[in-house]
């Protein structure tokens, strides 16, 4: 009978329930659909943010001449200036997928990006013994905090490097292994993907401070402190692996110490704890002080650094809350897991809190792994959204979709005034043929044209001289400006017209211009 026995048939029933949905699998669907299917703007909520506009033009530009730019392409206000194109690799990805199949494609990779890094909170923390009930309601509040920042825009990237790159370096701490150094690699990837290469450098310099500071007190030796400074070291080295080399660094060191940038660009600015998301952020960062305070009390430093260090970050600039959102996941889980069960074995055993506690453990394998149903079950939904759903331009009630879409010929080879998010558009529709005063790009606009944008967008008495200077003929501006009142009192403007969102301005030279043409 021995001689009958195989591996065979004692890895077959191992085997069978993988190819099964496992309750991961419903969970993420869960969130997936929550986020893209049910939710108030589906789809086009991706597209809000009209960066993503030039992101695309500036891929076709960098696929068609093999080049990454070094002097701009989109202003008249500064044409040629020096420019970083500093996001050039996501650009092109961007312009990649909208060739193969436009706004759709950006969308949907945008989402599989989103369900990647919910997975991941979710998934790391049950695979280091945390209790599933509690890592899924910590993902779903950082998820929901974070998601005011889920748009097509190359900080998606730094989500998910980030998340994983905390992963590495939390599991590196208690197992040390070569798998940290895969971090170097990445280094040089995440830098020419997106800007926020910098806090994974940050990152690393919190750890190696804070094992510094516990092998002093005798909980460590220094070896960790010199892992942690070692890599610190060798990310920033990789980080010159770019287009620009030093000179990105001066450059985002400049932008980010600008006084006026961190004034007039809102995602620079601290969050108002007005929304349903910043609420969640609000209860996460709640949680991550006071476990920070526990930590030190136990003498353990680099976890607080980090909380605390990414909740300065996300107070001081509303960007950063989906940064502080996966660290508080990804350090509060086993935190709180453990004060949990500590708590569960003191209660009776009819309560609460230890059958919670017991249903999770006995569900955790079930909850550890992701099975080949999660991509075909999200496959499957991709498919049963109806085509007239998937967009086509951008969101028409955030961009004058409409109003370029009726005058086309005002926009194209003139100098017009608009806002930088429909200036984005205005690239994003006609770029190469017209060029923009303003757009996303803050950066490289700086602080003297951005005065100059804030006072036509609020005019003050230097409104006369800077539409004289920058010899605007055509203005699309948004109701809501007080420019668009000036101007309809401003004998030299023609108001073309006035659908409710925005209004549409001519200089009375080219109406006089356009009404001399044949045909009009």
């Amino acid at each position: 009978m021995p001689l009958l026995r195989t591996s065979r048939p004692a890895s077959a029933p191992a085997r069978l329930p993988r190819l099964l949905p496992s309750l991961a699998d419903f969970f993420l669907l869960g969130v997936f659909a929550w986020l893209f299917l049910a939710g108030p703007f589906g789809w086009t909520g991706l597209l809000m943010d009209g960066d993503t506009g030039w992101h695309i033009r500036n891929g076709q530009y960098i696929l068609t001449h093999h080049a990454v730019p070094h002097a701009d392409l989109f202003s008249f206000s500064r044409p040629g200036a020096p420019w970083f194109a500093w996001e050039w690799l996501s650009d092109v990805v961007f312009a990649s997928l909208f060739g193969w199949a436009g706004l759709k494609a950006l969308v949907i990779f945008a989402a599989l990006l989103i369900l990647l890094l919910a997975a991941l909170l979710f998934l790391i923390p049950i695979r280091r013994g945390v209790h599933p009930l509690l890592s899924a309601a910590l993902t779903l509040a950082a998820v929901t905090a974070a998601s005011v920042h889920f748009l097509v825009r190359p900080h998606l990237f730094t989500l998910l490097f980030f998340t994983l790159a905390l992963a590495l370096i939390t599991s590196d701490r208690s197992h040390p292994s070569r798998a940290l150094w895969s971090l170097v690699p990445l280094a040089v990837l995440w830098t020419n993907l997106h800007g926020g290469i910098f806090v994974l450098p940050l990152l690393t310099a919190l750890w190696t401070a804070g094992a510094a500071w516990e092998a002093w007190i005798g909980k460590r030796g220094f070896g960790e402190t010199k892992r942690a400074g070692l890599l610190t070291g060798l990310v920033l080295t990789a980080t010159l692996v770019n287009p620009y080399g030093w000179k990105l660094h001066e450059h985002v060191w400049s932008y980010l110490r600008s006084d006026w940038i961190r004034t007039a660009v809102q995602e620079f600015q601290a969050p108002a704890f007005r929304n349903a998301n910043e609420q969640y952020y609000e209860a996460l960062l709640l949680a991550g002080l006071l476990v920070a305070g526990w930590l030190i009390h136990r003498r353990r430093f680099v976890e607080p650094l980090w909380l605390l260090g990414f909740a300065h970050l996300s107070l001081t600039g509303a960007r950063h809350i989906p940064l502080y959102a996966v660290t508080a996941v990804l350090v509060l889980a086993p935190e709180l897991d453990a004060w949990w069960r500590e708590s569960a074995q003191q209660a009776g055993a009819g309560s609460l809190s230890r059958i919670l506690r017991q249903v999770g453990e006995d569900l955790r394998d079930p909850f550890r792994r992701i099975s080949p149903w999660l991509p075909l079950a999200v496959s499957l939904l991709l498919l049963t959204v109806p085509s007239e759903n998937w967009p086509q331009d951008f969101p028409a009630r955030a961009f004058p979709v409409a109003m370029v879409n009726a005058h086309p010929e005002l926009l194209k080879g003139h100098t017009v005034l608009s806002s930088d998010q429909w200036g984005d558009y205005l690239i994003f529709r006609f770029y190469p043929a017209e060029h923009v005063f303003f757009d996303g790009r803050s950066d490289f606009y700086g602080e003297a044209l951005g005065r100059d944008y804030v006072a036509l967008m609020n005019p003050n008495y230097r409104w006369p001289e800077l539409i004289r200077r920058y010899r605007f003929d055509v203005a699309l501006v948004p109701v809501n400006w007080p420019l668009g009142e000036l101007l309809k009192q401003d004998e030299q403007w023609r108001l073309v017209a006035d659908d409710g969102q925005a209004l549409l301005f001519v200089h009375r030279d080219v109406a006089s211009k356009a009404e001399q043409e044949p045909g009009r």
